[in-house]
């Protein structure tokens, strides 16, 4: 039996919450008394098997259930903890009023992309976490759900077929390349055309988008909507160039000196995986996550029949790995056709940084997790190609810088698993390029574009955000980069 009711059921029950509380003042206390919103979702036995979205989304009467639970605090915790600010009880309100749109733009005054965010943020810990309501009822997870009322007034508008037409701004004769088109790039590339500039968004793959396209998959973020929102972009009279490389197609120099552009916004991600540095990670059957999401939601690989990539169909799949791209490996082997997934992490599932959520997907799915253990060495055959991975087992120590206990070696615990397939995602670090490139930049000994509090370089003109700057972080903080780097080009070309 599935865990999940069926939408039908959960849409009745809302409508049935609605009529009771018709024409009905509510007060703090009714408010928290209406029970938290369940998001629909796929059946876990059939959902491994397709790469269609898990989750289903709220009706249009669970919303307004869900959003009637907000306090509306003037306080406002939850703006507090959003990394972009966006008015959550003025959004919220409106949808509890049915009126959608409003609702949306609303929204659209701070993110330029609800119906991605409201999908892959971390809202549980940005602006779920202080939400008073969660708090009064000393569970998280009966906070307001904002990230799903986000993602539903997005997808109305999308049901509904519509589409704004923008109201372009005067052109200020300015010149602006932006390199990268991930969630800081595009984010930045729409206020700046929105400020009158000629926007030039250079990305080195053959689609935009970056890690929203090539790094998270279509069961949780689908490509369609990615498109939409880029579509928008295209509207506001941004161009994007693919296959185009900055740092190789052209140097980030010659975009000023040849092309004659004013001011520059580097965006290009954190795509350099990290390995183990263990025995037999050059075997046959061992990759990256990038490389094992990057053919699958670029190339579109899972499809058999039509994919432009080939890829490696294994049976028992090891991920090594915590975090939301492990998940998001463990869970594409299992739709790639493996018949067992394991995911083996050296701390405990408390410690891991992956979403409940995702960690709670996985396990519906038939992901099977080994924790407290960790790859010593990688096993293969006279071929190389792999037939096992022997793993030691930890226990917790102490804290470590980030808080977490140190995971510590229990010796003489080594033992075999039997895969045929291990892919790595303990990690990236910030693209190489452009700094081994362009010298003079400043970096980090990471290798993370060094920035001021407006997101300028050592470089003049030349601005930076992102998981370039932040190492490996969320879209919506991503997007917070390119804004805040945006709005000080726009002071710079505006000369104030």
């Amino acid at each position: 039996m599935s865990n999940h009711p069926d939408a039908e059921v959960l849409k009745k029950n809302a409508a049935e919450i609605l009529a009771g509380l018709k024409d009905k003042t509510l007060s703090a206390r009714d408010r928290i008394a209406i029970p938290p919103q369940e998001m629909p979702a796929q059946d876990p036995k059939v959902r491994c098997h397709n790469m269609g979205e898990v989750a289903v989304g709220y009706s249009e009467e669970q919303a307004r259930v869900e959003a009637l639970r907000c306090l509306q605090c003037k306080t406002a915790p939850c703006v507090a903890s959003c990394p972009v600010k966006i008015n959550i009880p003025g959004f919220i309100v409106k949808v509890a009023e049915g009126r959608f749109d409003e609702a949306l733009s609303i929204v659209r005054q701070s993110n330029l992309f609800p119906a991605i965010c409201g999908r892959v943020c971390p809202q549980e810990v940005q602006c779920q976490s202080t939400c008073t309501v969660g708090k009064s009822l000393k569970s998280l997870e009966k906070a307001v759900s904002i990230g799903r009322l986000e993602r539903f007034v997005a997808d109305e508008e999308r049901r509904a077929g519509k589409s704004d037409s923008p109201v372009l701004p005067p052109k200020t004769g300015k010149k602006v390349a932006v390199v990268g088109s991930g969630p800081a790039g595009l984010a930045a590339a729409a206020d700046l055309a929105k400020a009158g500039h000629a926007v030039t968004v250079f990305e080195g793959f053959h689609k935009p988008g970056g890690v929203m396209i090539y790094g998270i998959p279509e069961f949780r973020l689908p490509k369609e909507i990615v498109s939409r929102e880029i579509e928008a972009l295209k509207k506001l009279g941004v161009t994007i160039d693919l296959n185009f490389l900055v740092g190789r197609t052209r140097a980030l120099k010659d975009l000023f000196k040849k092309d004659g552009f004013d001011a520059i916004f580097v965006g290009t991600g954190a795509g350099l995986p990290k390995f183990m540095d263990i025995p037999g990670e050059n075997m046959v059957g061992v990759f990256s996550a990038n490389e094992y999401l990057t053919r699958s939601n670029l190339m579109k690989a899972y499809d058999r029949e039509h994919a432009d990539t080939p890829i490696f169909h294994a049976k028992r799949v090891a991920v090594l790995g915590g975090g939301n791209v492990a998940m998001d490996a463990a869970r594409t082997a299992l739709r790639m056709g493996a018949d067992k997934v394991y995911v083996v992490y050296r701390r405990t599932e408390k410690e891991m940084p992956a979403r409940v959520e995702e960690v709670i997907h996985a396990g519906e799915e038939g992901v099977e997790f080994h924790f407290l253990e960790n790859a010593k060495r990688i096993l293969g055959d006279e071929k190389n190609r792999v037939t096992g991975m022997e793993c030691l087992s930890y226990t917790l120590g102490e804290p470590d810088a980030s808080g977490r206990r140190s995971p510590v070696v229990v010796e003489g615990s080594e033992h075999v698993l039997d895969v045929d397939a291990v892919i790595v995602a303990i990690g990236n670090e910030s693209a190489p390029l452009l700094p081994q490139t362009n010298p003079d930049i400043a970096v980090t000994r990471r290798g993370n574009i060094i920035v001021d509090e407006t997101g300028k370089t050592s470089l003049d003109n030349v601005y930076a955000g992102g998981d370039i700057v932040l190492g490996a972080a969320t879209v919506i903080l991503a997007m917070g980069e390119g804004r805040r780097a945006a709005a000080s080009i726009n002071k710079l070309l505006a000369g104030t």
